[in-house]
């Protein structure tokens, strides 16, 4: 798993991931990138101008905060999502570190009892606005290792568990292995590979 890393980030870079100005943008883009493109998120975040802190969205009217993240589709659900959130991180006064404080596994549970949360986006908060280490499983981290000839096991749980016990407890390995991830499925990993210039071809079964 860490000779995956190590090829990754040699072909393409640190990739300094999460995008944001701020840990709590971070939280929003989190909610706000289910189900969309990131291009989208962007307008989304884009349109909140400097107006983006958790004081706003737990004033602001429904409407309102439908109108703003319209772009990143499902607006409705999500801003149920974003009240939802910003009602979770009031219980620390909107103060992150006093979050931080908070022992990782604790927080996990907190905010998958959040409306709207899952384990995806829960461990995305974690691990980039929080600081914890929880490697984040998604779509592409699936599609990847099934291709390169990993039997995977259907709960997410497991799977991090599995990628957990492989790679250092690195925060800053995490993020990067993760980022890394989706930048070679955008790149050759695509639903329909592009499997000429991969740096995981050599050692690629392709199970396609």
């Amino acid at each position: 798993m860490l000779e995956i890393f190590n090829t990754l980030l040699n072909a393409y870079g640190p990739r300094c991931w999460w995008p944001a100005q701020t840990p709590f943008e971070m939280m929003v883009g989190a909610i706000l990138t289910q189900n969309t493109a990131w291009a989208n998120v962007e307008k989304a975040i884009c349109n909140f101008g400097d107006c983006l802190s958790p004081e706003y969205i737990a004033k602001a009217s429904s409407e309102e905060l439908a109108r703003i993240i319209r772009p990143s589709g499902y607006y409705n659900q999500k801003v149920l999502k974003l009240k939802a959130l910003t009602e979770w991180y009031e219980r620390y006064e909107y103060d992150i570190d006093k979050a931080r404080q908070v022992e990782g596994d604790l927080l996990r549970q907190e905010l998958l009892a959040v409306k709207g949360i899952g384990p995806e986006t829960a461990d995305s908060i974690l691990l980039y606005a929080l600081d914890k280490p929880f490697f984040v499983i998604d779509a592409y981290t699936r599609r990847i290792l099934y291709r390169l000839g990993y039997n995977l096991p259907a709960a997410y749980d497991t799977l991090q568990r599995q990628i957990q016990a492989n790679i250092p407890q690195d925060i800053h390995i995490y993020q990067e292995f993760h980022a890394l991830i989706v930048e070679h499925a955008k790149r050759h990993c695509r639903k329909n590979p592009l499997c000429s210039g991969c740096p995981l071809e050599e050692r690629c079964p392709q199970r396609i």
